[in-house]
């Protein structure tokens, strides 16, 4: 195999896997494997939600798991195997709320969001205007998730067309599983970002639906940046776009930071809430990613219920700008579906396993303690589900497409002794939830194929 120099650890080429006579592939890994059935209760320690199979082998052929048995009865000669004994293998992570073109600002210091838009956000999107920037960028990103364990994700690239061909291209070259759209943005929002009038951007959308919805695992999103940036036209285009081409999604930003909240209730006066502006534009529906929601009412968690939309819940990014606490218990109580998001560029990291121990943080400042379950699931079979994706990935079920990451329990002599005196599996996933990064990853492989080895 050759490594990318470029990036350490990111195979260039598909690693070799054992042929069949038929010319089909076939690779068995052994681990510890941890997955979920269903949606773990909330505060449950012990869940009958959880799967997990210590010391077995993960059959995969063709890119799609076909099965598990345990480790002591080892796959025949016919199967590529990789002993992983003692690492733990999981389902890929799928990030439902993501900036690509804000890896250029992640860590930049002191503003709140309407301010870091200004000084940070749109001076680094202008950028991707350019076919190269917006190609290495694209590249980059994509790279990066990977060697996050992140093989899925919901993605804003730039308000320009290259930016979403490019990234849709990268992600077709990886084989990994994207949702991504040119972002809409018409008004409030500098030179060399805005859709103009009377088209607000509808023929770059049309386009791009048009070579990329729907090819190999792409799927586009409807992308509104959020309310204030798109006038009304704009939302009502955008809306059109969502009923009139079935099997859209559509992702947006709503009420993550009080000033932000101030301004769309001063620019729609009618509107009963933020949610309420996206309903009238025909932009609610079981598609929908909602990023945030942290500033809602039981009204608006209703209207989410009913559509069976989801919240993209990105703690890092609102502790880091300082943006408010959500409320996951009132979000499940009212059968909100919540999924899990890094938010780079305002989030801080890529790496899954620190959002959600920021998550954790977020709920212990309420008085509620998130299980590692209830974190973990929400990265992966819970987001998988809120994209009617959870036949394809999130799982380690038969059937699935091999999207896994194999990764150490621990790094280092604090993460070793917590682990062996954790008293529990509960305890011992928690602490790996908490200690543990992207350092941790061994592997993560796309459809069965290695793309990131350490």
């Amino acid at each position: 195999m050759s490594l990318d120099t470029q990036s350490p650890g990111l195979l260039a080429e598909p690693q070799a896997v054992q042929a069949t006579a038929d010319g089909g592939t076939r690779l068995a890994l052994r681990g510890d494997l941890l997955d979920f059935t269903h949606q773990p209760e909330w505060g449950a320690i012990e869940s009958d939600a959880v799967r997990f199979r210590e010391d077995h082998w993960l059959l995969i052929e063709d890119g799609r798991i076909v099965g598990a048995q345990p480790g002591s009865l080892a796959p025949d000669a016919s199967w590529t195997r990789h002993d992983h004994r003692g690492r733990l293998i999981l389902p890929g992570f799928i990030d439902t709320h993501v900036h690509s073109p804000q890896l250029d600002v992640i860590a930049s210091h002191g503003t709140e969001l309407l301010d870091w838009l200004n000084t940070y956000t749109f001076p680094a999107e202008k950028r991707y205007a350019n076919l190269v920037e917006a190609e290495t960028g694209a590249a980059r990103f994509a790279d990066a998730l990977l060697a996050h364990g992140t093989t899925s994700a919901v993605v804003f690239p730039t308000v320009h067309k290259v930016s979403a061909d490019a990234l849709f291209a990268a992600a077709r070259e990886r084989g990994m599983r994207l949702i991504t759209g040119k972002v809409l943005m018409d008004r409030h929002s500098p030179d060399g970002l805005r859709d103009e009038a009377p088209d607000f951007g509808a023929r770059d959308c049309v386009d791009l639906i048009d070579r990329w919805h729907g090819v190999d695992r792409l799927a586009y999103a409807v992308t509104v940046r959020f309310a204030p940036t798109s006038s009304p036209g704009q939302l009502a285009m955008a809306g059109q776009l969502c009923t009139s081409m079935p099997g859209l999604y559509m992702q947006t930003h709503l009420a993550e930071n009080r000033a932000e909240v101030k301004w769309v209730h001063e620019l729609f006066p009618d509107a009963r809430s933020y949610l309420d502006v996206y309903e009238r534009a025909g932009l609610l529906n079981a598609r929908a990613v909602f990023a945030h929601g942290i500033w809602l009412d039981d009204d608006d968690r209703a209207l989410l219920r009913d559509s069976r939309a989801q919240i993209a819940h990105s703690p890092s990014s609102n502790l880091f700008l300082g943006s408010g606490l959500f409320n996951w218990r009132a979000a499940d109580e009212a059968n909100v579906r919540v999924s899990i998001a890094t938010d780079v560029g305002g989030g801080t990291s890529l790496s899954l396993q620190r959002t959600i121990a920021d998550a954790y943080k977020v709920q212990a400042l309420q008085g509620e303690r998130l299980t590692a379950w209830r974190g973990l699931h929400a990265a992966t079979l819970g987001a998988a589900a809120g994209l009617s994706l959870n036949e394809e990935i999130g799982s380690l079920s038969e059937g699935c497409t091999a999207d896994v990451c194999v990764w150490d329990w621990t790094q280092g002599s604090v993460a070793q002794r917590r682990h062996e005196l954790a008293r529990n599996l509960h305890e011992r996933v928690f602490a790996w939830l908490t200690l543990s990064d992207e350092r941790n990853l061994v592997t993560a492989y796309v459809r069965g194929i290695a793309r990131y080895e350490r």
